[in-house]
């Protein structure tokens, strides 16, 4: 039975104005279906809610897209594994959820939208299934805090040692899960090229309100065990073909961080621009340890940046402000992070510049992972 991603769109649009009673309502339906399912979910629900209906909004939009469609549902369904769901789990969300929208969508519902949905949801089961059991590795790995370094009021540099090797990529990201709060999760990104030692290095902003970031800044110590998902995300790392522009601002620095580390595990030596973004001097809160890299490395340029401090002397504005003053990057690989404004005003500038979009990176976190609820 193919997909009718029109009809699934459709429908899923009556869910928007009441989509917190809607998720509410699925939620009820499945945990009566399956009660133990509730002991997985954190206490309080409604951030899970919002960030349920954005999520199976995502994929209704990626239902045109069947290899976009594929690697999600595979990314999910292994990214589930951690929080204990199983793929005998599957069925009965999706029987709940087709519940939801017949319910809730019942003016423009069908039996043409009710088989469209049934096969989106059928896709779906198989797929994330597929993602799941294909990956044989651990679903969370222990982690000990070995260091944890509080660099400004808001900000913490965390190291981690996993219990066993976890595998990852410059550029990836992990969730975080505190023994503070139980079943949430987080996701940060590592801040540092693969070691020898196994580390992993963590920067964390206290969001406000935010139930994990709060605990890892501020209720977190060295000797405390945490748990990480596994890694996820990443991109295309230096082949040395191009000189490399990072530009980070805030903690959008970790990924770049790494992937600076992994140029010089590389033993390429292209030469590197790191453009660091803060409001104040006193935010840019790696500054010494960049320094430091800056001294060994002599292909490597660090550029500070503040937009809100009268009186500093080095570079002033915002990252994307500063780079036409900087030179000229159309030749270069340019890697990108931080607050989604910033980033999207720096792309435009690289793009007018004449820097291919292909050439155009951005490490971290998809949209529906930052730390943005508690």
């Amino acid at each position: 039975m193919s997909i009718n991603p029109r009809l699934v769109k459709e429908s899923l649009a009556c869910l928007e104005p009441v989509a917190d009673q809607a998720m509410a309502y699925l939620y009820g339906r499945l945990f009566a279906a399956v009660p133990g399912l509730r002991a997985l979910f954190p206490p309080a629900m409604n951030a899970q809610r919002e960030l349920l209906f954005q999520a199976i909004t995502r994929v209704a939009w990626t239902l045109d897209s069947p290899d976009g469609l594929a690697a999600r549902l595979k990314r999910l369904g292994r990214a589930h594994r951690k929080y204990g769901v199983l793929p005998e789990h599957y069925p009965a969300f999706g029987e709940a959820l087709l519940a939801t929208v017949r319910r809730f969508a019942a003016e423009v519902w069908t039996p043409e939208t009710e088989a469209a949905w049934v096969s989106a949801c059928t896709t779906a089961i198989e797929l994330m299934s597929e993602g799941a059991r294909a990956d044989d590795g651990p679903a969370w790995w222990p982690a000990e805090v070995v260091d944890h370094d509080i660099r400004t009021p808001d900000i913490a540099v965390i190291t981690l040692r996993p219990a066993q090797e976890l595998p990852f990529r410059a550029g990836q990201y992990v969730e975080v899960q505190t023994p503070r709060w139980p079943r949430v999760w987080r996701a940060y990104s590592i801040a540092n090229a693969p070691r020898p030692d196994g580390t992993v290095r963590l920067h964390v902003r206290t969001v406000p309100g935010g139930w994990v970031s709060t605990a890892l800044t501020r209720h977190t110590r060295v000797g405390d065990t945490l748990l990480l998902g596994p890694p996820s995300g990443g991109v295309p790392l230096p082949d040395g073909e191009h000189d490399i522009l990072a530009v980070a601002d805030d903690t959008g620095l970790a990924p770049l961080k790494a992937i600076i580390e992994h140029v010089i595990a590389s033993g390429l030596r292209p030469r590197v621009c790191l453009v660091h973004g803060a409001r104040t001097a006193a935010e840019l809160y790696d500054i010494p340890d960049l320094v430091r890299m800056q001294s060994a490395w002599p292909w490597l340029r660090v550029v500070p940046v503040v937009s809100d401090q009268q009186g500093y002397e080095g570079e002033r504005g915002t990252p994307p402000d500063v780079l036409p003053r900087l030179g000229s990057w159309r030749d270069h690989v340019a890697y990108v992070c931080g607050p989604s404004p910033m980033v999207e005003a720096t792309v435009r500038v690289l793009q007018q510049e004449g820097v291919p979009p292909e050439r155009i990176h951005r490490p971290g976190m998809p949209s529906d992972s930052w730390d943005a609820y508690p």
